[in-house]
């Protein structure tokens, strides 16, 4: 369509990061309380180390901070899980990664939607992991046919939303107005609904086999089980919940506590207990879910694949000298175990850049601009002499460890865990009627970017 001014999709997904933000506090009064917790630590953690702040600010990190957020949800068809990622697309979100979460017990697999260039995620980073439940992986065929019945009847997209999608798609975007109205009907597929669509009975069978499958069976929509916001410093997080009247899982996932961040760190407090109204036959009856817990994420930066491979070697020797899932009962060994293995992970950006570990991005000094010297050097000749400096390239995506450890502590005690690994990335995508972008070759071509900005300001080939 010619003649139009199209909003720009970033802007769509960072005016629907604000609504759903809105919404989750609204439902989640706890929530509320996370935001102003994490936003007094990364104020302090700045006030305390200004150097934080000013790494912040070059990278452009700074602005999208405190309106950084993450959401979860879990689809039940794969006509869902397409729609989503049609949806998604308006808002100039692709689906990145694939993650197999069936070795922690949890009957899904998933791929995170998000932004894949560095500037529209200065604009807005807001992500959101994205899980389809795999039917084939439930052990009853009556309750497998019964689920699959259920989920076929139901809709969870507004006929309006669908109609705005179709036309972004036919005109290439939407504008102000239509932009605005997309985000309010697309708001509605994510709104908590405390009504379910099966009786109590067939609630408790879905819940017998596993809690994930009732909390997607059950339920109108993928109600957004979480928004995570992102600290600085997710330790003094951890300490400060219970001061707030929140109590955190026991072991904060992912790396240890590191001077260089790597990848990424959660934790959060288990699902609320709320109150549902199940389909009875004599009428209504009452009952209880648990789904929406709280999480906070501190994101460091991104590895390599060699980076990616040692942090792997090393979690895996963490988890086997463990012998047991991290859990409350060995919280305090598993981090002193964690912490001593990791030991082998160099630990400043300039060991993780020479020795090709992790992403960054170059930045030409102003005595590096200034400099006469600077034809015939390499880079590392160039980072010596201080013409260039580098920052860590932030990590946007998710672990699968960190991810399947999450679900699995919020889930509760009883989530069965009994699912054999089984990745099957070719169907998940051919479900989703896309494929997954790898964030690896992301972070290389964000990284490569820089380098060429960089050595265009001091005009030399890097």
């Amino acid at each position: 369509m010619t003649g139009v001014n199209f909003k720009n999709p970033d802007l769509i997904r960072a005016d629907f990061s604000r609504a759903m933000s809105d919404m989750y506090r609204d439902e989640v009064p706890l929530y509320g309380t996370l935001l102003d917790l994490v936003a007094e630590v990364n104020d302090s953690a700045m006030s305390n180390d200004p150097g934080i702040a000013e790494s912040l600010r070059k990278t452009g990190e700074l602005e999208r901070l405190n309106v950084e957020r993450h959401g979860a949800i879990r689809v039940g068809t794969p006509a869902e899980l397409a729609t989503i990622a049609r949806l998604f697309a308006v808002m100039g979100m692709s689906p990145v990664g694939y993650y197999d979460l069936t070795p922690a017990g949890v009957p899904v697999h998933s791929t995170a939607f998000r932004a894949v260039h560095e500037a529209s995620l200065q604009i807005s980073p807001f992500r959101v992991f994205c899980s389809l439940l795999r039917l084939e992986l439930i052990d009853s065929e009556a309750l497998r046919a019964f689920a699959k019945t259920t989920l076929e009847k139901r809709s969870i997209f507004t006929s309006r939303v669908l109609e705005l999608i179709s036309q972004a798609e036919a005109d290439g975007g939407l504008n102000d107005a239509d932009a605005e109205e997309f985000v309010q009907q697309a708001l509605e597929t994510f709104r908590w609904h405390s009504s379910a669509t099966v009786s109590l009975d067939e609630y408790q069978q879905l819940l017998k086999q596993h809690r994930l499958i009732a909390d997607v069976v059950a339920f109108r929509g993928p109600h957004i089980n979480h928004l995570t916001p992102r600290t600085l410093d997710i330790d003094s997080v951890q300490v400060g919940m219970p001061k707030k009247g929140i109590t955190p899982k026991a072991v904060i996932e992912g790396p240890p506590k590191r001077n260089c961040p790597i990848l990424l760190r959660q934790t959060s407090f288990k699902a609320l207990n709320e109150a549902i109204t199940f389909i009875g036959a004599n009428g209504a009856e009452q009952g209880s879910h648990s789904a929406r817990f709280g999480e906070i994420e501190q994101r460091g930066v991104a590895l390599t694949p060699k980076g990616r491979a040692l942090y792997d070697q090393l979690l895996d020797q963490a988890r086997e000298e463990l012998g047991d899932f991290p859990n409350e009962n060995n919280a305090v060994d598993y981090m002193a175990i964690l912490e001593r293995v990791f030991v082998a992970f160099p630990d400043s950006y300039s060991e993780l850049q020479q020795q090709d570990l992790a992403y960054f991005r170059y930045f030409a000094t102003e005595q590096g601009m200034a400099a006469s010297d600077k034809a015939g050097k390499d880079l590392a000749a160039l980072m010596a002499a201080g013409y260039v400096q580098i920052e860590p390239l932030v990590y946007e995506d998710f672990l699968p460890v960190s991810a399947a450890g999450i679900f699995q502590s919020n889930l509760g005690d009883d989530a069965q865990a009994h699912y054999s690994a089984d990745a099957n990335k070719d169907q998940f995508e051919a479900d989703l009627s896309r494929k997954t972008l790898n964030e690896l070759a992301l972070y290389a071509e964000t990284q490569q970017r820089s380098l060429q900005e960089c050595a265009a300001a001091l005009g030399v080939s890097l």
